[in-house]
């Protein structure tokens, strides 16, 4: 059979990037898998973070082919054979979003024609989410097209962390395991200790998000009432809750341009608290968000590696005083793919 060859004019190969240097939670030694039935493949939107998973289950990465043509359009090809295998391919959809999402529809697309025998699509961030309803007249519900583009590429299964809301699993036709980062940093913050912690919900969809971190921390619970004015802008409002004299702790399931944030923060700070920490599950850091961060009254800021920090977010992570600190989901990550292929609950990852 002929083997088809990109002319190099016609199409660029995307780099692999380095292997990432794994944390504490996800460097444990364990037996290396042989089972050829069971395999991890990724597109190129966050390899580091599949690298950390698959080194976590003591196993290889699939090898697969992405290429890109000058026009733009993208060109998969699986380069192992996964005739009755189950596969996983994992793909947040970050930025840019639109590249990244017709990557993973089309390695679905290549391993249902290969005969997978399930496909799992890995989504450790679910782009569209906050399109879940009609907010104004002929405006379309985005997340639900998404949830089934991904039915009909091929997929038999959803794994994703950390939804905008939890109701968005409604919008697929098949099971989606939704994962939550929440036991990731409430480690995190158990370990700062920090004192008189109150933590804050950002607004009133993310009460039941904070009312359960804050359970785990034995924290006191607020709520920063909030109007939108805009698309990208919030008007806080009001505290309701007692703050004064207090470390607060706000927590969302991501910060886009980091303006609602900035706001919080410091109506927290003119209700009477003594610092503020900041913690979410997905680090989208779009505009002005560094920046926003960096003059904010935040003392820190604590994402996972759901999506790869920009290279101005990293910068701003790596320099003297830096107030962004990530951390992996790797191993939450890894037990519920390995909970999956074995058949077993997944509930207790869930707490």
């Amino acid at each position: 059979m002929a083997t088809l060859v990109t002319p190099p004019d016609k199409a660029e190969k995307v780099e692999k990037k380095t292997p990432p240097v794994t944390d504490e939670k996800t460097e444990r030694k364990q037996r290396p898998r042989m089972d050829e039935k069971f395999k991890i493949f990724s597109g190129t939107a966050n390899e580091s973070l599949a690298d950390e998973v698959c080194h976590f289950l003591g196993m290889q990465r699939g090898q697969a082919q992405v290429i890109r043509f000058r026009d733009g359009e993208c060109y998969v090809q699986i380069q192992e054979n996964v005739r009755g295998a189950d596969v996983f391919v994992m793909q947040p959809t970050c930025r840019p979003v639109d590249e990244h999402l017709m990557e993973l529809l089309l390695m679905i697309d290549a391993l249902k024609r290969a005969s997978a025998r399930r496909i799992t699509a890995v989504m450790p961030y679910f782009g569209y989410a906050r399109q879940d309803r009609k907010d104004k007249p002929r405006s379309p519900i985005s997340s639900k097209l998404v949830a089934d583009l991904l039915t009909t590429a091929g997929a038999n299964r959803a794994l994703i962390v950390d939804l905008h809301t939890p109701q968005l699993q409604g919008f697929f036709n098949i099971p989606v395991d939704h994962l939550f980062a929440s036991p990731v940093l409430v480690d995190h913050f158990r370990k700062l200790a920090l004192p008189n912690l109150t933590v804050v919900s950002p607004d009133a969809g993310g009460v039941e998000r904070a009312r359960f971190f804050a359970k785990k921390v034995d924290a006191a619970l607020a709520i920063v009432d909030k109007r939108r004015v805009e698309m990208n802008v919030a008007e806080v409002m009001h505290v309701i809750g007692d703050v004064d004299g207090r470390t607060c702790l706000i927590i969302d399931d991501l910060i886009d341009t980091a303006g609602t944030l900035v706001k919080t923060a410091a109506a927290l700070v003119e209700n009477g608290a003594t610092s503020v920490f900041a913690c979410a599950s997905h680090a989208v850091l779009s505009g002005p968000a560094v920046d926003n961060i960096r003059n904010s009254v935040i003392q820190q800021v604590v994402v996972t590696n759901t999506i790869p920090l920009s290279a101005e977010a990293d910068a701003a992570r790596t320099e003297k005083g830096g107030k962004i600190t990530v951390l992996s989901i790797a191993g939450l990550i890894g037990r519920a793919i390995q909970a999956n292929h074995e058949e077993t609950s997944v509930s207790k990852l869930f707490t």
